[in-house]
């Protein structure tokens, strides 16, 4: 659901590139894995760089250029094998995020920093760093086309589903925090709604048909980039199972929720706002901003301040 790593070969624009791409779904038999990585085989990444160089040979920048191009695909196959002979994902201690996006060789650390970028998604060139014109922060721009690598937050959406006064949680059965709590969440797809990213990742993490009641709560987490949205919703029908990436889903009464063994800040931030909810008698809409604290372990769900609270009246 939420970290893992998929290579791919992909062509776009008029010059094409050979790119990483974050897929948001993983199924990790091993419980001992920091977080799982895919892999398509390199002769798919060899085909499509292949495929690339091919069709460019009509193209007149291209020929000015072709053999720094045959480079920079020389190198991101490099970086390809280096990643697929290590197949358990073990990146190394400071980088078991995820990759960006926008970055054809960039992996997010749990601190929340990023290594550099190395080339472009565009064209597959070398990338400088530096500050734009204009602008604030550090960026990639790529020294041939002159293309910005952004990188942008995650939107994570959830549903806090209330049945028969309890709450239903899900038991992860993938990293991170294997074997914890959490309400059933996930990366919002391209093309979905918030609202429809939150029914589909209830259905795929409890089996539960869900209706949405009303927006809940929305959390932002800097420091890892991530933007939770939480909805109350509840259970069309009193049906639900483990999906593949729960190993057990339940409902607790607010007296049995296990606060000391769920998955994530977010989910203990919204699970207090919800019982303080509940002693004022109806739901408001929550904002605010989870500030984990700067070297602690990602799985110390405690170590985080909560900042700029604001609630519907």
């Amino acid at each position: 659901m939420l970290k893992a790593i998929q290579i791919i070969g992909s062509s776009s624009s008029s010059f094409g590139f050979v790119s990483l791409s974050q897929r948001l779904k993983k199924k990790a038999p091993n419980p001992n894995c920091i977080c799982g990585l895919s892999f398509i085989p390199r002769r798919s990444i060899d085909t499509a760089a292949n495929s690339l160089l091919s069709s460019r040979k009509v193209n007149p920048f291209y020929q000015a250029n072709k053999y720094k191009y045959k480079g920079h695909l020389r190198n991101l196959r490099a970086s390809a094998m280096s990643l697929e002979s290590n197949p358990d994902g073990a990146l190394s201690s400071s980088s078991t995020a995820a990759v960006s996006p926008s970055s054809s060789a960039t992996v997010q650390s749990s601190a929340g920093s990023t290594r550099k970028i190395n080339y472009c998604q565009s064209c597959g060139g070398p990338m400088k760093h530096e500050i734009p014109n204009g602008e604030e922060k550090m960026r990639a721009i790529c020294t041939l086309c002159g293309k910005i690598a952004y990188e942008n937050p995650k939107m994570v959406v959830g549903c806090l589903i209330e049945h028969e006064d309890k709450i239903l949680l899900c038991r992860r059965k993938i990293q991170p925090s294997y074997g914890l709590w959490t309400l059933p969440a996930g990366y919002m797809e391209m093309g979905e709604s918030a609202a429809e990213g939150a029914i589909r990742e209830t259905r795929e993490e409890a089996n539960a048909e869900v209706e949405i009641l009303s927006p809940f709560a929305q959390l932002d987490i800097p420091l890892i980039g991530q933007t939770y949205l939480i909805f109350l919703a509840k259970l069309k029908r009193p049906d639900f199972s483990p999906g593949d990436e729960s190993s057990e889903c339940q409902l607790f009464t607010v007296d049995d929720i296990p606060f000391n063994s769920l998955a994530f800040s977010s989910m203990l931030v919204t699970l207090k706002l919800y019982i303080e909810d509940r002693l004022v008698g109806r739901p408001k809409f929550h904002y605010s901003v989870i500030n984990k604290r700067p070297g602690t372990s990602p799985s110390d769900i405690h170590a985080y301040t909560l900042d700029h609270h604001m609630s519907s009246s």
